[in-house]
């Protein structure tokens, strides 16, 4: 009996249209009394600019561009989709669901579309779940988006994270073939680290309960997302029978490039190796290994044959890692 796969056959990915850089930031926050420098941006996270959403637009509007040129690259039309997952903490509305607007936005009439709250590990938690509809024989053509539009969640007081975290979407087509796809597929949680990366606003009776911006302790997340997209990435490698040395690509979640390169020491893979956006997208949480994705396989550095690990970390504890062959 053959194996079934889950193959990526068509890439795609938006962010807004006008950059924000260093230089921009630092002005709006002097404005705001708080003191920062491009140079302490850039040493600490790698960031040189990002891209952040007007009032006209959504997660789900950026998802939309994202979704179409990932299907026009795979060669389908948004009526053979099965199924459409949208890893997103940011959604349009509390409900329905940004996969449901995506889903209209499209024209996918046929495809059911669930949203998936796992932060910054969202598309990889909605890759993971992709994988195993197809590999079921319950869907054949699955659109997996990852996006957010963080800026929505951020405290202009608060330097160490108004200044990473920037705006966009990015989707792949996975559909059901006897060719080699994904490899692997392995997730995990630790809801005891939740206290390390937060947003606790909730609406209640009208009114917004608890902090609606983001919370970060900086060095506990760095410490822990080191360890875990290590241990991680030897799980799905051990599960395939490959060793690093094999891998062509390794596209972690774009955070930081601190954490990205101690990632990468960890495993022994060399810098050539690194998809690296964070420097253009800032940390898109959902959206950040998607947008690299697409990014390098538009650039040309991506070729098809080629093996990839791609890693996801964050708010939960979560983090997750999909070993593929492109």
């Amino acid at each position: 009996m053959k194996h079934t796969y889950a193959r990526i056959i068509g890439t795609g990915s938006c962010v807004p249209n006008e950059p924000i850089t260093n230089a921009m930031l630092v002005e709006r926050l002097a404005a705001k009394g708080i003191e920062t420098s491009d140079e302490w941006i850039r040493d600490r996270s790698g960031i040189t600019q990002r891209y952040w959403v007007n009032e006209g637009q959504t997660v789900s509007s950026l998802a939309e561009v994202a979704a179409k040129n990932a299907l026009d690259m795979a060669g389908i039309g948004a009526d053979e989709l099965d199924l459409i997952i949208f890893g997103t903490t940011t959604s349009d509305m509390m409900f329905p669901s940004a996969g449901c607007l995506l889903q209209s936005r499209i024209g996918a009439k046929k495809a059911a579309a669930f949203d998936v709250v796992a932060a910054c590990s969202g598309f990889i938690y909605s890759m993971t779940m992709a994988n195993a509809m197809i590999q079921s024989g319950q869907a054949k053509n699955v659109l997996v988006v990852g996006g957010d539009v963080i800026s929505r969640l951020l405290d202009w007081n608060d330097r160490t994270t108004s200044v990473l975290f920037g705006d966009g979407a990015g989707a792949v087509v996975l559909q059901a073939s006897e060719e080699a796809g994904i490899l692997s597929c392995k997730i995990h949680s630790d809801g005891d680290l939740s206290s390390i990366l937060y947003s606790t606003g909730v609406i209640k009776n009208g009114e917004i309960v608890g902090n609606p911006f983001i919370s970060m302790d900086g060095q506990a997340v760095f410490k822990n997302a080191v360890k875990v997209l290590g241990d991680v990435a030897l799980e799905v490698l051990e599960d395939a029978h490959m060793d690093i040395e094999q891998l062509d690509w390794f596209i972690p979640h774009q955070a930081n490039i601190r954490i990205m390169q101690a990632a990468a020491k960890r495993l022994n893979v060399p810098a050539e190796k690194i998809i690296v956006s964070v420097d253009q997208h800032g940390n898109t949480s959902a959206a950040s290994v998607p947008l690299a994705l697409d990014m390098a396989v538009r650039d040309g550095r991506i070729q098809k044959g080629q093996t990839l690990l791609l890693q996801g970390v964050g708010g939960g504890f979560s983090w997750g890692a999909s070993l593929l062959k492109f």
